[in-house]
């Protein structure tokens, strides 16, 4: 082989070097540039869609003389975000007063004398009086508990405590956990579960939720103390054997 037949064959060689490394900037500036934009992109895509769904269901019930949309060129967005708004910090200040609580008195017996309707009216007010109420404890606490045999483990949401005749019939001390479903964290299901056999995580509710979505591919960061990261609240699993540690040590009577 010749001399120039080496320098072609090194020439060729670098070049496709050359070729192949900028075609692993361009995929990796590719794939960074959709890391970027996609979160920002889908979050304002289903925003858009929220606002245009509010803005059509709102639109049809504004009188035609009222609606700015009849005097202007072109559609008003939010338009229907801004009057539900109003609307309800108007019906909020009206039954604030003597007659708005009143008027709520009288629907609600009325309410109460439908069959059905009043089992449905007295379930969802309850639901968001625990949800709005400042001093509740729903889903402000992430916890770990084996579910559904033992050495497997779920991530619940503590929605309070267990109250009624569940509590009263248990000898433990009980409390609700909501185990939600992945990807979709609105359905899952309610378990009663003795609090001595949860472990409570540090990590926060919307961190707990992310993971619930992700499918744990977005785990959240352990932020104890390198002290409390050594230490082992879960003992390794063993057939039936307790994987949660008592706090005492003290031998377990139900194993």
């Amino acid at each position: 082989m010749t001399e120039s037949e080496h320098r072609k064959r090194a020439r060729t060689r670098l070049s496709n070097r050359r070729r192949g490394t900028m075609r692993k900037y361009i995929r990796g500036y590719f794939l960074a540039g959709i890391l970027v934009t996609a979160p920002i992109g889908i979050t304002f895509y289903i925003a858009w869609l929220l606002i245009r769904w509010v803005d059509a269901q709102v639109a049809s019930l504004i009188p035609a003389t009222y609606n700015p949309e009849t005097y202007l060129p072109f559609a008003v967005p939010g338009l229907g975000l801004i009057v539900v708004f109003i609307a309800l910090t108007f019906i909020g200040w009206a039954t604030a007063g003597l007659i708005g609580r009143l008027w709520t008195r009288l629907t609600e017996r009325a309410l109460a004398r439908m069959p059905i309707i009043r089992s449905v009216y007295g379930a969802v007010k309850q639901i968001i009086e625990t949800i709005l109420q400042q001093q509740s404890n729903a889903f402000r606490q992430v916890v770990l508990f084996e579910y559904p045999r033992r050495g497997s483990w779920a991530l619940g949401f503590i929605t309070g405590q267990t109250q009624g005749e569940v509590q009263n019939l248990t000898s433990d001390d009980v409390v609700n956990v909501f185990l939600p479903t992945t990807p979709n964290p609105t359905s899952g299901y309610l378990l009663f579960v003795p609090k001595k056999e949860l472990v409570v995580l540090d990590m926060t509710v919307e961190e707990g939720i992310k993971m619930v979505v992700s499918g744990g591919i977005v785990t959240p960061p352990d932020r104890r103390p390198e002290a409390e990261k050594r230490l082992k609240r879960v003992a390794a699993a063993d057939a039936d054997t307790r994987t949660i540690p008592r706090e005492n040590n003290a031998p377990d009577s139900t194993s």
